[in-house]
C-alpha cells in the first residue's frame, strides 16, 4: 500500500537491507517494531517490500527529526537492530530525507 502523507515537508527514514535467511524471528522482531513505531508521537506510516533474494526497502514516514531521535534510542528498536545486526543481515544501509515536494495520483 501507497502511504498517506500529510503536505511537506516531513522526513522518510530509507532503510535498505539483504537479509541472511527469513525465518520467523525475523518476522515476528519485524512485527513488534513496526507496531512499536506505530504507536511513537510523529510517526506516520510506512512502505515496504522483500523479494525473493533477500533484498528489502523499508520507508517509514515522520514529523520531524526529534520523533526519528526518539524512535532510534527505543528500547524496542534498539534491541531490533542489535537482532538485525548479529543475526538477519548480510548489510544494510539507514538514510534519511526530508521530504519537500510529493504529487500523487
Amino acid at each position: 500500500m501507497i502511504c498517506k502523507t500529510p503536505e511537506p515537508p516531513y522526513y522518510a527514514v530509507i532503510f535498505t537491507s539483504t537479509l541472511n535467511e527469513v525465518d520467523e524471528h525475523y518476522s515476528e522482531m519485524s512485527e513488534l517494531t513496526e507496531a512499536a513505531a506505530e504507536k511513537m508521537e510523529g510517526y506516520i506510516g510506512n512502505e515496504h517490500f522483500r523479494n525473493e533474494d533477500g533484498f528489502g526497502i523499508h520507508i517509514s514516514y515522520w514529523k520531524d527529526m526529534d520523533s526519528i531521535k526518539r524512535w532510534k534510542h527505543d528500547e524496542l528498536h534498539k534491541k531490533a537492530k542489535q537482532k538485525g545486526i548479529s543475526e538477519f543481515y548480510k548489510n544494510y544501509t539507514v538514510r534519511i530525507s526530508k521530504v519537500e515536494m510529493d504529487s500523487s495520483l
